[in-house]
């Protein structure tokens, strides 16, 4: 078990956001915690280079209007991740 794995454990089952380093961010349902991948199953993978809005815009319009799932299942490695948080913890404004 991977050591940060208890400061993670409350977030499991939750719809979260993991925001990397890459133009993607990725926003689903924290299904497992592994050594070096996240697995999110109902998951919207969002590459914020195409488009006009930013990753901070599109994740607040995920917050309001809901998750629109274009994945099952998606496994992202964990070195590219910046942060993980709740969707619900995002701040609308």
């Amino acid at each position: 078990m991977p050591p940060e794995r208890d400061e993670i454990a409350g977030l499991l089952g939750s719809v979260v956001v993991v925001d990397t380093s890459t133009p993607y961010v990725y926003i689903g349902t924290l299904k497992e915690w592994r050594e070096h991948f996240i697995v999110l199953s109902d998951v919207d993978v969002r590459d914020c280079s195409e488009g006009g809005s930013g990753k901070d815009l599109y994740i607040l319009e995920a917050r309001r209007n809901g998750v629109q799932k274009n994945r099952r299942e998606a496994v992202v490695r964990k070195g590219l991740v910046v942060s993980v948080s709740k969707v619900d913890d995002v701040v609308l404004f």
